[in-house]
């Protein structure tokens, strides 16, 4: 069984998966609201994201702008987490994330890992990325 992140974002859906394709690469589908057949798309959202989701190699996160207009950001409750190879590795992709947002835990290390942090991107979604290094693995719930 695999949980797959489904982030809800206020119109920025769009730009927000392509700023996370820029620093995980992977690939990118994007389906706007007026692709769904049978339904007359209000033009205010037409090229909202009606469903996106980006592949890597092993891993899927996906998200969709909220179609009713009355999204208020993601609140306390919830963070994507994610790790990485190497501290480097990881360090980059926390200060691609935090670029623009903020940081709630800077990025280093600590006693279960050799590179941790947390940030609230531009976007609104919240982070925690974690190095997964097999010579320091850390408690087993860090992933």
């Amino acid at each position: 069984m695999a949980f797959t992140p489904y982030l809800a974002f206020a119109g920025n859906c769009r730009d927000a998966f392509t700023r996370y394709q820029e620093i995980f690469g992977g690939e990118l589908v994007l389906l706007p609201f007026s692709v769904e057949p049978g339904t007359e798309t209000p033009a205010a959202m037409a090229d909202r994201v009606m469903h996106a989701a980006l592949m890597t190699d092993d891993a899927l996160l996906m998200g969709a702008d909220d179609p009713s207009g009355n999204f208020e950001g993601t609140t306390i409750g919830m963070c994507c987490s994610v790790s990485l190879p190497s501290a480097e590795e990881a360090g980059r992709v926390f200060n691609a994330l935090a670029d623009g947002g903020t940081v709630q835990v800077p990025f280093d290390a600590t006693f279960f890992s050799i590179g941790f942090g947390m940030c609230t991107d531009s976007y609104g979604t919240p982070w925690m990325v974690n190095t997964n290094d097999p010579n320091n693995p850390g408690p087993a719930f860090m992933g």
